[in-house]
């Protein structure tokens, strides 16, 4: 019985030590996107009372911003995409509310890896705003633009330069766009006007032989503040005239102070021929909340 009792623990020893061992390791995250979600709202305000000498008018405005990213990287092949919003209005006593800055871009790019920097792409954006935007230069307001009107829809395609993961530029030798203006009659002051390049009695263009430059950087400054530039450059091959190149450059800058209490910065500099001659700019500074999200990227092997 003794012996019996003594080969009876011997057998149950190694497995006894193997359940008090360490545990299995836990499964290897084999998820290969990496997505950031920023979203932000502030506000600013100034009062003044009816019988203030100093002159002036109280005002309220908000603005709020949305960047949402999700990157997908798999051996040679990415699929990036990026939903950016932005708008800001403001109300001043005297003269209602008034819109001062709104943005809508949406970007979808296939990549396939063909050198440590080198991609081959494939890609679609869409660049319009949500709300109407009015001119008040004149007695009475004017409308002269609205969701979908203008927007403008490239299909580009090309090659792309990463030198790191904070900076990429699209060279795009063959990017058609169409630019769509609905209800165009809105914008007309007389029936034979052409809106944003589109004819009369049309909705949209179509420019097919073009090309585009996309620039795009998302540099940290520091542990709490943060830069976004986008360049955009496009160009018809038929009417190509160093007047009539659009250029775009959106900057945004934004910097926690404590928690979620951040400043934003935001700027566009814009000039495109067939909406005007000149050099059109927009900014804005706020304060208010800014909320950050990160999933950080797994790399395939």
């Amino acid at each position: 019985m003794k012996k019996l009792c003594t080969l009876f623990l011997s057998l149950l020893g190694p497995a006894a030590l193997a359940q008090a061992g360490p545990p299995p390791a836990a499964p290897a995250d084999t998820s290969y996107w990496r997505t950031s979600l920023k979203a932000g709202v502030n506000l600013n305000e100034a009062l003044v009372s009816d019988n203030w000498k100093g002159g002036g008018a109280s005002s309220l405005g908000l603005s709020t911003l949305f960047n949402g990213q999700a990157h997908y990287r798999r051996g040679p092949q990415s699929w990036d995409n990026e939903a950016d919003f932005l708008y800001a209005g403001q109300y001043t006593r005297g003269q209602g509310y008034r819109k001062t800055n709104d943005r809508l871009w949406l970007d979808t790019k296939y990549g396939h890896q063909l050198s440590q920097k080198w991609n081959a792409f494939v890609a679609l954006n869409l660049l319009s705003q949500f709300a109407p935007g009015y001119d008040y230069s004149g007695e009475a307001p004017r409308l002269v633009s609205s969701f979908l009107a203008p927007a403008y829809l490239t299909n580009a395609y090309g090659f792309e330069f990463r030198p790191t993961t904070r900076f990429t530029l699209r060279l795009s030798p063959f990017a058609p766009r169409l630019t769509i203006v609905r209800d165009l009659a809105r914008f007309q002051s007389l029936p034979t006007d052409q809106v944003y390049g589109v004819a009369p009695n049309h909705t949209t263009r179509w420019e097919i032989l073009a090309a585009q430059i996309l620039a795009s950087l998302d540099q940290p400054l520091g542990p709490t503040a943060n830069l976004k530039a986008r360049y955009l450059l496009f160009t018809n091959y038929g009417m190509f005239r160093l007047r009539e190149i659009n250029h775009r450059l959106d900057l945004t800058l934004t910097a926690k102070v404590y928690g979620l209490l951040s400043v934003n910065f935001q700027s566009t500099v814009l000039y495109q021929y067939d909406q005007d001659a000149g050099l059109q700019f927009s900014q804005g500074l706020g304060l208010g909340l800014l909320l950050t999200r990160q999933k950080p990227l797994v790399v395939a092997k």
